[in-house]
């Protein structure tokens, strides 16, 4: 059973100014919750145990959220308002860990993996998933619960989700083509749409092994962007002779990493919720 997952949020937001100036990206609420709580809620839904944020240095908004609150519990009492403290209750049978990711030095995916990678022990795997984005899913399920299942059922250590886009939007995205067992093979970035090997995007919603944790700790920047990319640790791991799942990620697909997508993620949650 995978029981760490690893959620880095050190990104400065800088689409998102200049509201991210003082609220952090992921803290961003889609309707009443912040972004990250999404995520947080499906890990939990799939056995987490242990949660690794990657913060960055000014980060203070994730560690209040998800510590106890003694004076607002205090008020909801007093008030008579006893049925919103389970509401803001920490989690339960959770235990939050904070890393700290320079903002100097090198910058990309790989960075906030490789930190943690300290933290996973050989042979175990871990949920990594980026904290700007989620998937809404009115049945209660947890894509983090159904990628663990494809993973363990293939006998892999290692696996990743891809959600279906329209037609329109496969030139300007990364595709993900599998081979006949849907396992990974590459990434191609904005095919042509007769070129696309599948509708599936990257959705950021990764098990990944201590292997790979490693990769992204030692690889250097990727040479044409100059950035530390996660894809090149997968691609490294792949090369290297290892197998990565591929499955498909259930749910509503809510960006918010946008000004636009997040305008869309609190609207189709408004009409979803109402229903």
């Amino acid at each position: 059973m995978i029981t760490k997952a690893i959620i880095p949020v050190a990104g400065w937001g800088t689409r998102m100014l200049p509201i991210t100036k003082s609220i952090e990206k992921c803290m961003l609420p889609v309707g009443t919750r912040p972004v990250v709580d999404y995520i947080v809620q499906d890990i939990v839904r799939a056995g987490v145990k242990d949660i690794y944020f990657v913060v960055g240095e000014q980060s203070t908004q994730v560690q209040s959220y998800y510590r106890s609150n003694i004076q607002l519990n205090d008020y909801l009492r007093r008030a008579g308002k006893q049925d919103k403290l389970a509401l803001v209750a920490p989690l339960r049978d959770v235990r939050i860990h904070f890393l700290t990711q320079p903002s100097t030095g090198g910058y990309g995916t790989s960075i906030p993996v490789g930190l943690a990678s300290e933290f996973i022990e050989p042979g175990e795997s871990a949920f990594v998933v980026m904290g700007d984005q989620f998937f809404w899913r009115s049945d209660g399920g947890s894509n983090a619960a159904d990628l663990a299942e494809l993973v363990k059922a293939r006998g892999l250590s290692a696996g990743l989700l891809g959600n279906p886009v329209e037609e329109a939007f496969i030139p300007h995205t990364g595709i993900i083509e599998t081979d006949e067992q849907g396992n990974f093979v590459r990434i191609i970035e904005k095919p042509k749409l007769e070129d696309a090997p599948s509708n599936l995007n990257n959705s950021s919603f990764y098990v990944l092994n201590k292997e790979i944790f490693e990769l992204a700790r030692t690889l250097p920047a990727n040479p044409q962007r100059g950035e530390f990319e996660l894809t090149d640790a997968i691609n490294a791991y792949i090369a290297s002779g290892g197998v990565i799942a591929v499955g498909e990620a259930k749910g509503d697909y809510m960006e918010c990493g946008s000004p636009s997508g997040w305008l869309r993620a609190n609207n189709a949650m408004a009409e979803l919720q109402k229903n």
